[in-house]
């Protein structure tokens, strides 16, 4: 049985004067494929409502734990938000924002979900590990 997850994903990334509006499009698309993002005032916007591509990078590139802690730390009620590196996101990488503020700004990511609980959601995306290697919790 295959588990269907409610979820929004809500992306915003500024637009700097020295940056090229669709190179920040192009970032928040090659972490989000499906997104479709709209610019106004500054800021480049898109929602979508899956991070399976996101999830595909974070066992790609192993850092699943990292991802966890970033998803859980900023836990409110059914939501939980990161920000990622607009650089690392142009290459396809991704690298969580932590501490000082990115001189180019950040690609703000927020995440509401409906169904079916948070802790099951950030399961799917970014599963428990054991000794690097993703556990099947099932």
């Amino acid at each position: 049985m295959t588990t269907l997850y409610r979820v929004d994903v809500e992306i915003t990334a500024p637009v700097n004067d020295t940056e090229v509006t669709s190179r920040v499009e192009d970032a928040i698309r090659n972490l989000f494929p499906n997104a479709e993002p709209d610019e106004r005032f500054g800021e480049v916007t898109a929602t979508v409502h899956s991070m399976e591509h996101f999830s595909k990078q974070l066992h790609r590139q192993e850092i699943l734990d990292t991802a966890r802690g970033e998803f859980f730390s900023s836990r409110e009620g059914d939501t939980f938000h990161f920000a990622l590196k607009k650089q690392a996101a142009f290459e396809g990488r991704v690298n969580f924002s932590v501490g000082e503020p990115d001189e180019l700004g950040e690609i703000a990511v927020r995440v509401r979900v409906e169904e079916p609980s948070l802790e099951a959601y950030v399961d799917h995306v970014a599963p428990r590990t054991e000794d690097g290697r993703p556990v099947d919790s099932s």
